[in-house]
């Protein structure tokens, strides 16, 4: 039995109740009486302002006719309503007309009536008569205690709360008997009957079901107990079969576990056995990958040493007074030769991405710029084919993207060369976007195309669509392979769709950051005064290149006319050919000026009225053209090619040493140093070249890397050891061009590194760069 008082389920009922009913009728007054504060509030307000309302229209009449009499009488009379304290009448000049007033009642219930409803409100109305509404006549001013209706609200609280109280006891004790005769009583008679139940032969016990509880939850419980009772007997035979029947399975079990732990210890040992081969077989791979980039390393140095000697004397062949027959086919050889240059240069290439060994640049560069100097470098070649060449960059395109310009350039240069290869006839479209993160480039042309066969390995490495493209028009097959792994490299991806005899059209889209810099295409200020003016455009709508044209000058709000406005300002026409380059619209036309839109590269400038506005479409060029024919740019002169910088203009004559192994190798580069004005000695390995500096003082030493006896790394460590030599610049020229050999060299101590095959640009530079500055004079 259930001992204590308070550890009856009766009582602990009982509490439960009266706190849950005195909880939740405090929760109710609580908002009700919130609810009563509210309207208390509201009524205070429309009880005064009716109360100013009635009175506004007398006080108007009072202060119209300066009736200091009546106004106090009304004054008074405002003062009988128990919650006006004072009341006033201000004239036009703030001057007080009349005035009322009475003290505020005193109350110890009053700091909670103020703290609710505040101590006093005032409330002004502005007093004006009918006949003349524009004319104030000044203020009615009635002061209010809230102490009179915060009195009323507190005494209708507090009968809330005395009321809401009685009523939840009431509540509760009436809940409290029902409770205790219809659920607590029949319960302890359960409880009673459960009691008497013997530890030793439960089953044999029925409870008695409580009268009037037949059909309700307690009936069903002892009825359950009771079902619960009868099933013991059987329950305890059958627990009985059940510990024997366990007794058996565990024997059964202990058998199955011996097995299973046999065949884990086997299949465990194999599987280690397996790892064993996995990881010899990663390490072949390893020393194979090794192996591959060592040959590949050794096949560069090894091609480009001869291919440098090849593409050295050739170009020194060519510089010479030659026998055009000659020229021909010494340029026939040298271009054969950059062919191949150009080859080894991508199979490195890909071959670094495959080794993961490809690193790239994260710098600001102009999408924009990269786009029209690829396109323009194309442009001489698809004027060849009579292709035409357009160039179609949003004009909302960022100004500066975060990435690697280089292999960028590589990407749109390989798919250019590809689609004005395959291209006969039609035109070349290259298209720039940006949304949402990523750059888009499209190039589309009108090509020979593609079968859904050949698309699937067009990207595979010395493949092309099929044997006849290769026979028609030749090449490796590795520049589509380099433009896909230098996308995916980028995180990137490159998509096409293309029929036979309809096209192709490559989409390459690069997830390139905008930069920090980068601004809108805005007109610049002096040159707005082109948005008054504006441009006739008479260019075909079936013309390519007038697209890009109108987008670009419609993005600047230039207006855009057709001939037929006749609105004047800058005409903008096609150029037809060198002969004849101006349209007869052109000859005769009487605005701002004209451009002639130059697609075919034909059109002579000399002594020409016109501006020439190049194509494919550039937009600093359109800018300059529009700015120079009407006159906010000086007219420019042609512009001249950079004239080859001469000893005497750039730097004094340098003593060089060369330290160069192969001979072919040597008289290259003597020629090109002595072409740019140097003497040049020559060393056959590093111990050679050591022993001439003891000899001679030398400015600048061009350091091989591989040499017989001592390399240029021994070599170069070795001199910098010398504190004579210490500040000695030294370039290494080397054909070494993988990955990390040129870390090699700045790590060994060189200053720069230059490539095989020379580039004589590319030399003048290294030299200029760490050439000894001038003597003061």
């Amino acid at each position: 039995m259930i001992k204590g008082f308070r550890k009856r389920l009766s009582f602990r009922l009982t509490r439960d109740t009266v706190l849950v009913a005195m909880a939740l009728g405090l929760v109710l007054n609580v908002i009700q009486i919130t609810l009563d504060y509210f309207n208390a509030r509201q009524s205070m307000e429309e009880e005064i302002h009716a109360l100013i309302d009635i009175s506004v229209s007398p006080a108007s009449q009072i202060a119209y006719n300066i009736d200091v009499r009546l106004a106090e009488e009304l004054l008074d009379g405002l003062l009988r309503h128990p919650a006006t304290i004072d009341a006033r009448i201000i004239d036009n000049d703030g001057q007080t007309m009349a005035a009322a007033s009475q003290s505020s009642p005193d109350s110890p219930y009053r700091r909670i009536s103020d703290l609710l409803f505040e101590a006093s409100r005032v409330f002004s109305q502005e007093l004006r008569v009918p006949q003349l509404e524009d004319l104030p006549l000044g203020q009615l001013i009635v002061t209010i205690d809230t102490y009179h209706y915060g009195l009323q609200f507190l005494e209708r609280a507090s009968y809330t709360l005395v009321s809401g109280l009685l009523k939840s006891l009431i509540l509760t004790a009436a809940l409290l008997g029902i409770f205790y005769l219809v659920l607590t009583r029949p319960m302890l008679n359960v409880i009673s009957a459960l009691g008497q139940v013997k530890a030793s032969s439960p089953e044999k016990v029925r409870l008695p079901v409580p009268a009037n509880h037949q059909e309700d939850e307690i009936g069903t419980m002892v009825g359950i107990i009771n079902q619960h009772l009868e099933t013991i007997d059987s329950s305890l035979a059958q627990l009985r079969t059940a510990e024997t029947a366990m007794k058996n399975y565990s024997s059964q079990l202990e058998q199955e576990v011996d097995d299973r732990t046999r065949e884990i210890s086997e299949k465990n040992e194999a599987l280690q056995r397996s790892n064993r081969a996995l990881i010899k077989a990663k390490e072949d791979a390893m020393r194979r990958a090794r192996a591959r980039a060592n040959f590949l390393a050794s096949m560069s140095h090894e091609i480009r040493t001869p291919l440098n000697g090849v593409l050295g004397m050739l170009g020194l062949a060519l510089e010479g007074n030659l026998d055009p027959t000659l020229r021909d086919r010494l340029e026939v050889a040298f271009n054969a030769g950059e062919s191949l240059l150009g080859l080894l240069n991508d199979i490195l290439d890909i071959s670094k991405v495959e080794a993961g060994k490809l690193s790239l640049e994260n710098i600001p560069f102009s999408m924009r710029n990269l786009i029209e100097e690829s396109a323009t470098l194309h442009a001489q070649q698809a004027r060849r084919k009579n292709i035409e060449l357009v160039n179609e960059i949003d004009p909302a395109l960022p100004e500066s993207f975060l990435g690697d310009p280089t292999r960028t350039r590589q990407i749109l240069n390989n798919l250019l060369s590809n689609a004005i290869k395959f291209t006969d006839e039609g035109s070349v479209f290259i298209k720039a976007s940006y949304a949402d993160g990523s750059l888009r480039l499209d190039v589309i042309d009108t090509g020979i195309g593609m079968s859904s066969e050949a698309l699937h390995k067009i990207f595979s490495p010395f493949s092309q669509a099929d044997a006849e493209t290769t026979r028609l028009y030749g090449g490796t097959g590795l520049g589509l392979t380099l433009c896909r792994q230098l996308v995916e490299r980028m995180h990137g991806q490159i998509l096409v769709d293309s029929r036979q005899g309809r096209g192709t059209h490559f989409t390459v889209t690069l997830p390139l950051p905008m930069h920090e810099d980068s601004s809108r295409d805005e007109l610049p200020k002096v040159a707005a005064r082109l948005r008054n003016i504006g441009v006739t455009l008479v260019i075909g709508p079936g013309n390519a290149h007038r697209s890009p044209i109108e987008r670009q000058l419609r993005a600047w709000r230039i207006p855009v006319w057709e001939p037929e406005d006749d609105q004047g300002g800058v005409l903008i026409a096609m150029a037809e050919n060198g002969d004849n380059p101006a349209p007869d619209l052109a000859q005769g036309w009487q605005g701002e000026g004209v451009i002639l839109a130059n697609a075919t590269g034909t059109s002579n400038r000399s002594g020409a009225s016109h501006q020439f506005l190049s194509l494919p479409l550039r937009r600093d060029e359109l800018y300059r053209c529009l700015c120079r024919v009407v006159g906010i740019l000086r007219e420019d002169t042609e512009v001249q090619p950079i004239p080859t910088l001469t000893p005497a203009t750039t730097q004094a004559t340098l003593k060089i040493l060369l330290v160069e192994d192969n001979q072919v190798n040597q008289m290259v580069a003597s020629s090109l140093l002595k072409k740019l004005g140097h003497q040049v000695d020559h060393a056959e390995n590093g111990q050679r070249a050591l022993e001439a500096l003891e000899a001679d003082r030398y400015d600048l030493v061009l350091m091989d890397c591989q040499m017989p006896i001592m390399d240029g790394y021994e070599a170069t460590r070795r001199i910098r050891k010398n504190p004579n030599w210490r500040d000695l610049p030294i370039i290494a020229v080397t054909a070494n061009v993988m990955q990390g050999d040129r870390e090699d060299c700045i790590a060994a101590g060189m200053n720069d590194y230059v490539t095989k095959p020379y580039n004589r640009d590319e030399l003048r530079a290294a030299i200029t760069r760490w050439a000894p500055p001038l003597p003061e004079h």
